[in-house]
């Protein structure tokens, strides 16, 4: 006799992760009872619960999972394209949910509020990728560019790509913002060398430069509140104060 596949409809009511979700809210589930939902089956011999419990063992953080490529992730017995695809996408809506709550349609204050803004889609990109914050006089953001995606180690920036942008928006300053894939915030040579030439040529179409911020794993580096940009940190506060007076 060909012996019965166990799913979680073998499970009592009270203990299937949807119908848990449904009584008693989502926080009363574990993150590998959510991530089985998401799954919605596992293969034969698990469940789509155990299944998601052998990837958070080996992954040991949603972080992390949602890090890895559909190469890594298919290694993973009873993970295919499509339930890769379900788990990216779930995680993605995460992020995005993540960004409206902190969408800054009011004035920027500080570094942090783009921190938690750019930081859950950009922290753990394996490539720098740059960007140029443009902001109105009140320190509204107008519009994001992406200027450039480097390798693991560099991000190849050119101030005339930022200029463009610059003069096109009209923008009245200006903050970039790039990760470091090490994991590390601290600046480069690189680093220092980019944001003194952008910080140039800016300065000669009447455009601030108000901060560059440097993501790492769980921190940040801001060269305004370092003292790297002096000038343009001092710049920064006397702009917030006279927005937060209008």
């Amino acid at each position: 006799m060909e012996k019965k596949n166990y799913t979680m409809k073998d499970w009592p009511d009270e203990e299937r992760p949807r119908e848990r979700l449904v009584k008693h809210g989502v926080d009363y589930l574990t993150d590998a009872e959510l991530l089985g939902i998401i799954l919605v089956s596992g293969y034969q011999g698990k469940t789509s619960v155990e299944l998601a419990k052998d990837l958070l063992s080996e992954t040991k953080t949603l972080r992390k999972l949602d890090s890895l490529s559909f190469t890594e992730v298919k290694s993973f017995k009873g993970i295919g394209l499509a339930k890769f695809a379900q788990i990216k996408a779930a995680l993605e809506i995460g992020k995005r949910l993540l960004r409206e709550t902190h969408l800054p349609k009011k004035k920027i204050h500080n570094a942090a509020d783009l921190v938690n803004y750019y930081g859950p889609c950009m922290r753990d990109l394996k490539k720098e990728k740059f960007k140029a914050i443009l902001l109105d006089v009140k320190n509204k953001i107008i519009k994001d560019i992406d200027i450039s995606e480097g390798s693991l180690t560099e991000s190849i920036v050119h101030p005339r790509e930022v200029l463009k942008e610059v003069v096109k928006e009209s923008a009245a300053s200006v903050i970039f913002l790039h990760n470091h894939p090490s994991g590390e915030s601290n600046p480069s040579k690189n680093d220092l060398d980019i944001t003194e030439r952008l910080a140039g040529a800016c300065e000669l179409v009447g455009v601030k430069v108000l901060d560059h911020i440097i993501l790492g794993e769980d921190n940040y580096f801001s060269f305004a509140q370092e003292g790297l940009l002096k000038k343009v940190g001092a710049d920064f506060v006397s702009t917030l104060k006279g927005v937060s007076n209008r």
